[in-house]
């Protein structure tokens, strides 16, 4: 780095002081607890790199990087794309800001990252790993510090690391993610079972060199089928087990070219194994919380940027920009999914509240509710007092007016003495309970409708389970004791236990398709065309699922390390109504039998359509019915066998009510 680009981010450092501190502050007034968060001033070509290397400045020497490295590069040359931030999982975080972002840019990714911050501090599917203290920077520099040093050993080909880690990547999404991390132990199969198989026995007696006399009257075809029977084969793991990597760290062997045969792993390469698969571990969380993390940061990132003009007058268009672009991107786009699901989850949440509060009203039931409801009236007895929403530095004294519990009377002596530029800083005066009615969701100009839009079966549902424990006389009583942090409380609730998956499962109603106009498309074999299916939540739940279900990846796992009784690997697909794509599992399948050093075998089932069905679909306007075939892959390491396996034999694979398919029984021609 020249001096002259050291002066200058020390520059933009210098500059940015403040806006850190203070958007750490109105973070935690906001409810948020993220980490400690270290910020670091980059370039265009440093950030790009940082993002090759998924958020840190040292990792494993490995051509993946260099490759994602010109990826990223060439997204930012060809298709407009910049990246502002990066902040990585660790305690304290790092955050890495581009130096070319404007100021309302940088201000925009400082809240952001405070918010990615909480979210890793607090949700719980980050503590999975380490019990949440990471340590991240230092794992991930030990590892690349230790493979380099193999492949820098002169009894070691950089290539065989190369290669070895090659195999491993190709399994990284093969683990558990829903368990909580462990390092496998050294336990080999032959430590569990003394009994050896039969292919075993016959490499013995073929060392043996014993003549074919002996052979014939000792150890003939009758002595072996014996000692085949005695034993019985020996299936294990006795229930699937999804962490492949783990059960090939445990059992597998190297295959060796000149022994034609599997042998027993050197240490590097066991040690290249814990090292990928603690990674895959750590790295897990932020595949299976993408929506609601990116969501999370936006969601708050807006709120604080605009609602509390974070932003400076003179910024605020340029903020404008930058979000519009960040949520405008084409796609399934995981900062506007996520942010719209988190203003769904505040706004129902609220709703309820209020509700709950107008069915305990004199006169009001769910049956009548829409009919006596005075919807204009809800909003203006929600609406924040003027002294709350508009805070006047020339007269705080109009803070008095609102209820002790939303007023920092400390913080209002500080402004009053001139400690507290409240003109740029006007939350400050505010506490948590006064912030949470400031920003209240359901009187915002886009959420002015959501109360009276709340469906007649969810009226019923509310009001069925009410107890009459509490009954106010008017409407302005049952409002004045509304709860305004619900909201906000239901969102951390959400933020610490939920993943995408469960997220999208349980808000992703058929009211928040329809107000977001999501839909399903599906690819019609009867035209050649993708077309659009269902606006139904069901359809649409299902598509998104199939996208974050392992990663959007799919799930593979272990049915029997010891297939046939001859030590082979036996894999099973765990269908879905989702075909695997043959051509990959069969590459796949290479790089596993380099793993595991004997054949192995993978089981999963395909849907097979005939042209004379394809075309009769066509003709009649409908869509082919497919056959749905189970099917055998199996690699010695030379070659590839397909054996169709009778539906009995895969029966087990099949889901038994998921069908990510989605097409109406008739398309319009």
């Amino acid at each position: 780095m020249s001096e002259s680009d050291r002066f200058n981010k020390q520059r933009i450092a210098g500059g940015l002081r403040e806006p850190v501190e203070e958007a750490r502050n109105l973070a935690q007034k906001l409810g948020l607890s993220p980490y400690e968060v270290n910020y670091w001033i980059v370039d265009y070509d440093e950030m790009n790199e940082l993002i090759a290397y998924g958020g840190f400045q040292h990792r494993y020497p490995h051509w993946r990087w260099g490759m994602q490295y010109d990826r990223q590069q060439k997204q930012g040359q060809y298709s407009g794309g910049k990246a502002f931030e990066i902040v990585n999982n660790d305690n304290p975080a790092h955050a890495f800001l581009q130096e070319s972002n404007t100021l309302a840019d940088q201000k925009a990714v400082i809240t952001h990252v405070e918010a990615h911050s909480d979210f890793f501090a607090k949700n719980e599917w980050f503590q999975l790993f380490s019990g949440g203290t990471p340590n991240a920077a230092a794992m991930l520099e030990r590892h690349a510090r230790a493979i380099t040093e193999y492949m820098q050993r002169p009894d070691i080909e950089r290539a065989e690391v190369e290669k070895w880690i090659d195999h491993t990547l190709a399994l990284e999404d093969n683990i558990d993610q829903h368990r909580r991390y462990k390092p496998v132990s050294s336990e080999s199969r032959e430590a569990e079972r003394e009994d050896i198989d039969l292919a075993d026995i016959e490499d013995k007696l073929d060392e043996l060199d014993l003549s074919e006399e002996v052979r014939r009257e000792v150890f003939d075809e009758e002595w072996l089928e014996r000692q085949e029977a005695e034993d019985g084969p020996a299936t294990f793991p006795e229930e699937p087990e999804k962490d492949l990597l783990a059960f090939i760290r445990k059992y597998g062997k190297q295959y060796d070219d000149d022994a034609e045969k599997g042998v027993e792993m050197e240490e590097w390469q066991r040690d290249v194994l814990d090292m990928m698969r603690a990674e895959a571990y750590y790295f897990a969380p932020q595949k299976m919380t993408k929506v609601m993390n990116e969501g999370w940061a936006a969601y708050w990132e807006s709120l604080m940027m605009g609602d509390e003009r974070f932003a400076g007058d003179d910024e605020f268009i340029n903020y404008a920009e930058h979000q519009a672009a960040v949520l405008g991107s084409p796609g399934l786009n995981p900062y506007k999914l996520g942010k719209e699901l988190w203003e769904y989850i505040e706004n129902s949440t609220n709703r309820k509240e209020v509700v709950e509060r107008l069915l305990r009203t004199k006169g009001i039931t769910w049956r009548n509710f829409g009919d006596v409801v005075d919807f204009a009236q809800v909003r203006e007895l929600l609406t924040p007092h003027e002294a709350l929403s508009a805070i006047d530095p020339e007269n705080l004294d109009a803070l008095e007016e609102l209820p002790a519990s939303y007023v920092d009377w400390d913080a209002v002596e500080q402004a009053k003495a001139g400690e507290i530029d409240v003109q740029k800083y006007p939350w400050k005066v505010l506490t948590y309970e006064g912030l949470c009615h400031r920003h209240y969701s359901l009187v915002k100009r886009q959420n002015r409708g959501f109360v009276e839009r709340i469906t007649q079966s969810e009226l019923e549902r509310i009001g069925r389970y009410l107890f009459d424990d509490q009954v106010y006389d008017s409407v302005e009583e049952a409002l004045a004791d509304v709860d305004f942090s619900r909201g906000w409380d239901r969102m951390r609730e959400v933020r610490r236990s939920h993943n995408d998956v469960t997220f999208i499962d349980e808000f992703l109603t058929q009211e928040f398709i329809d107000e977001n106009e999501y839909f399903t498309y599906e690819y019609s074999h009867a035209t050649g065309q993708y077309r659009v299916a269902s606006q139904d939540a069901g359809d649409v739940k299902k598509k998104l699922l199939l996208n974050f279900t392992n990663f959007g990846k799919p799930t593979i796992a272990v049915y029997d390390g010891n297939y046939n009784n001859r030590n082979e690997l036996l894999l099973g697909h765990q269908y879905n109504g989702v075909m695997l794509d043959v051509k990959q599992a069969r590459q796949t399948l290479e790089r596993v039998f380099e793993l595991w050093g004997r054949p192995v075998n993978l089981m999963t089932i395909v849907k097979e359509i005939s042209d004379h069905d394809r075309e009769v679909a066509r003709r009649r306007n409908r869509e082919p019915k497919p056959t749905e075939q189970g099917k055998l892959i199996r690699f010695d390491g030379e070659k590839f066998e397909e054996t169709d396996l009778a539906w009995e034999e895969v029966e087990h694979l099949s889901a038994d009510d998921v069908d990510y398919d989605t097409k109406p029984e008739e398309w319009l021609a």
